[in-house]
């Protein structure tokens, strides 16, 4: 876990599926000037160490309310999640209402998007998860060590001859690697090399895709959040949530478009999300009126 800034209310980040706490870099440093933040590594990613149970947000919400408890950051606190994450702070804030603020949602995760509703995503999970299991015998033998460091550090050419190797997926992955690093601070990137040439990163990004349709039945009808305020940030690129999925995720939802975004909207409009979250914290920081005697 990373903390950073003082004050209150804190500010807590979760990340994308397989992503750690470096996602949140740029933002976390900006946010910290004016209150304080934790931004931390889900069990099976990044440093932390291997997870014990299936990763689906209950399991993830009650390990972070344990996490926070021992760390000794007090409530309340604005959950801040992207993608898979929010479902995970969803779940935070209806669980344990009474530690809660507000909640922004980056681009969250849609339920109806994948199995077991709908099916014809099924293949992309298989795929996820095979090229997971591939890459943990090849981080043993240093393989994934070398593909990234030249991806992240030098050239980019050796990566690129192995992701070619690896097929139309292995180029895929590595579009979607490049795209969204490359929008991450530089000084970051020597950190990112290191998480993926671990075994262990890849054995916990299996766990995390393997458990996406378990985590949709366990979200489908998922209690809506009550009396929280909640931000949500959707893509331009992306079809606005109606205002019937608006209503399921809670009853004071207000809904912003990124203009400018695709999916990773705090690596694209950065100063939205930072501004987006100080709105939570100043709704949530109470206002104290002079006394006049």
């Amino acid at each position: 876990m990373v903390e950073k800034g003082s004050g209150g209310p804190a500010v807590l980040f979760e990340a994308g599926i397989a992503a750690t706490n470096l996602n949140w870099h740029h933002i976390q440093e900006t946010v910290s000037r004016f209150t304080s933040t934790a931004s931390y590594d889900r069990s099976g990613l990044g440093w932390s160490s291997p997870s014990s149970t299936v990763r689906t947000p209950g399991n993830i919400a009650a390990e972070l309310h344990t996490m926070l408890q021992s760390a000794g950051i007090k409530p309340p606190y604005i959950l801040v999640g992207h993608s898979f994450g929010g479902l995970v702070v969803r779940r935070y804030a209806v669980t344990y209402p009474e530690d809660v603020a507000g909640v922004v949602l980056i681009d969250p995760m849609r339920c109806e998007e994948w199995p077991p509703l709908n099916p014809a995503k099924q293949s992309m999970i298989d795929r996820g998860k095979k090229l997971s299991g591939y890459a943990i015998p090849i981080a043993h033998f240093g393989l994934a060590r070398l593909a990234v460091t030249s991806l992240l550090c030098r050239s980019g050419r050796i990566s690129g001859h192995l992701a070619g190797a690896a097929g139309v997926g292995g180029l895929h992955v590595l579009k979607r690697v490049t795209e969204e690093v490359g929008k991450m601070p530089r000084e970051v990137w020597p950190i990112v090399a290191a998480h993926w040439s671990r075994p262990s990163y890849y054995a916990g990004m299996q766990r995390h895709v393997e458990a996406v349709p378990e985590t949709v039945c366990e979200m489908e009808d998922a209690d809506p959040i009550r009396e929280i305020p909640v931000l949500l940030l959707t893509p331009g690129k992306s079809t606005p949530l109606s205002d019937l999925c608006l209503d399921q995720i809670g009853d004071n939802v207000r809904q912003v478009i990124a203009s400018a975004s695709a999916h990773w909207i705090h690596l694209d409009e950065p100063g939205l999300v930072v501004d987006s979250i100080r709105e939570m914290v100043t709704v949530a920081t109470p206002v104290e009126i002079p006394v006049t005697i």
